[in-house]
């Protein structure tokens, strides 16, 4: 039974992905990559790979279809004329997967117990991360403790997107506001009328399920945030996650009852400080292990009990990540409705 589910989704999946790439609607498309990230959840579980799907679901199927939905409002929804069939790069496509199949043709069957991954790390991790680290989900011991420098890695390039994001942002509202500026000086100013952006709320005061259903579920959705960024220790979760859905939840407030509200929750400087406030909590937690006598990031020297140590370094470096990435992934949002703030003024400059 469990082959045969395996081989259905596997089979939902290529048909997913080859429809994502015959479609014409863009929005469609954007559905179905919705479906595609669902499934790859469902196979990750299949796996017991259950933090990755946790990931998979928030991240691929969650966030990323927002941000997709917020360029299709800014591009439209319908794709440009297909260009005529491309030899070379289907050519270049083939070759490229047959090597990548004889590549891997001589590799040991899928999950045998003679596997590299099965002989060499794996065995350490399971054997000895009970007593060395004392967290029940090993996730999150092998995340957070024995490749902490890999993950802060990945914490450093969130960060560094996320302030890429907001410098770009901050440009654009630069020149938008001399733009303005400009404009007050001309007689199309009068004609104007501070007119909004369709995504800096996606709905109106008269929206009364939209905004019912978003108050009885916005609160809902820190609450589990708060739960999966804490309870990762013990169960499928952690800072990635839960920074995802915090992110969520603010995104949420954001279409339904306006973005000036949202911001006015939190605002673009917050942001900024919030994604330095988490990579400094993580490398701080470092450096205090350092001042201890410990290596960096060695959380034993943190308590009197080793195991008690790498509780208290684990829960700060996840609080960590889970600040950044929910302030990187509003950053991102945040710019995309700059973005089309600037297009609807521009329309409406042209209008007038």
């Amino acid at each position: 039974m469990a082959a045969f589910v395996d081989i259905f989704l596997m089979l939902l999946l290529i048909a997913g992905t080859m429809t994502v790439l015959m479609v014409r609607n863009l929005f469609v498309a954007t559905m179905l990559l919705g479906i595609v990230s669902f499934t790859m959840a469902l196979i990750f579980i299949s796996l017991d790979a259950v933090d990755v799907a946790f990931t998979e679901a928030a991240v691929g199927a969650g966030i990323s279809t927002v941000l997709y939905i917020g360029t299709l409002a800014l591009v439209g929804s319908q794709e440009k004329e297909r260009p005529k069939l491309a030899l070379g790069p289907l050519v270049i496509c083939v070759l490229v997967g047959a090597i990548l199949y004889y590549a891997t043709y001589e590799m040991p069957e899928f999950g045998h117990p003679e596997n590299p991954v099965q002989t060499h790390v794996a065995p350490r991790y399971v054997e000895e991360s009970p007593t060395e680290i004392g967290i029940p989900n090993m996730v999150t011991s092998v995340l957070a403790s024995y490749r902490g420098y890999d993950t802060f890695g990945e914490v450093t390039v969130i960060f560094t997107a996320g302030i890429g994001v907001l410098l770009i942002l901050r440009q654009r509202r630069r020149k938008r506001t001399e733009a303005e500026k400009d404009a007050k000086d001309t007689p199309l100013d009068e004609n104007r009328g501070g007119k909004g952006s369709s995504l800096s709320g996606l709905g109106s005061a008269h929206d009364l399920v939209p905004h019912v259903i978003a108050k009885l579920l916005i609160p809902f959705i820190f609450v589990f945030g708060l739960y999966v960024q804490f309870h990762g220790d013990f169960g499928p979760g952690g800072g990635f996650q839960a920074g995802v859905i915090f992110a969520a939840g603010i995104i949420l407030y954001a279409l339904v009852f306006s973005l000036d509200l949202a911001r006015a929750v939190i605002s673009e400087k917050a942001i900024l400080f919030l994604i330095s406030a988490g990579v400094v909590l993580y490398g701080g937690v470092g450096v205090v292990s350092m001042l201890l006598g410990g290596n960096f990031l060695d959380y034993n020297v943190l308590a009197s009990d080793p195991i008690a140590g790498q509780h208290i370094g684990i829960l700060l470096v996840e609080l960590g990540v889970g600040i950044t990435v929910t302030a990187a992934m509003l950053a991102i949002f945040y710019a995309f409705v700059g973005r089309a703030d600037l297009i609807e003024e521009a329309a409406q400059r042209g209008e007038n």
